[in-house]
């Protein structure tokens, strides 16, 4: 798989450098290419192209301040902070192809499964709505109770 990711931290001088370390290094180990761009206090390196976004498969965003997400408007995303990307690189890109594979199963590329509006029937469980987010016990408020305990 193509993936593409930003690293950013708001002095942007050593943990966003090991969270694309880290990101490169899983990629490489899994057979994954990757294309990092770090955002930080000095600017940006390794500044993502238009070209590298539409070529990859899912978007990586492990950052603790604020990233556009504008030009990565239709991919399949996966976001964390750094701290994710540095202890847990390895996760990261596995919610990433998680991502990216059921993003292509809801398309089909041939058309199967496409219904016309007359014919299709909303079940109970299609009702209600999904809960959105991640696994909470990864959220801030599970985190700040393990500090704290």
């Amino acid at each position: 798989m193509n993936f593409v990711a930003v690293t950013s931290c708001p002095t942007g001088i050593a943990h966003s450098q090991m969270a694309a370390e880290n990101l490169e290094q899983v990629a490489a180990d899994d057979g994954h290419d990757i294309k990092v761009e770090i955002q930080g206090a000095m600017g940006v390196e390794n500044e993502l192209s238009a070209d590298d976004v539409a070529n990859a498969d899912a978007v990586v965003i492990a950052a603790d301040t604020s990233v556009n997400r504008d030009r990565f408007e239709g991919k399949p995303l996966v976001k964390g902070t750094v701290k994710d990307a540095v202890n847990d690189a390895e996760g990261m890109l596995e919610d990433a192809i998680d991502a990216a594979e059921s993003e292509a199963e809801a398309v089909p590329a041939d058309g199967a499964g496409e219904t016309d509006d007359a014919s299709s029937v909303t079940t109970e469980d299609e009702a209600r709505p999904q809960r959105r987010g991640g696994d909470r016990s990864k959220g801030l408020v599970a985190r700040l109770k393990r500090l704290f305990s």
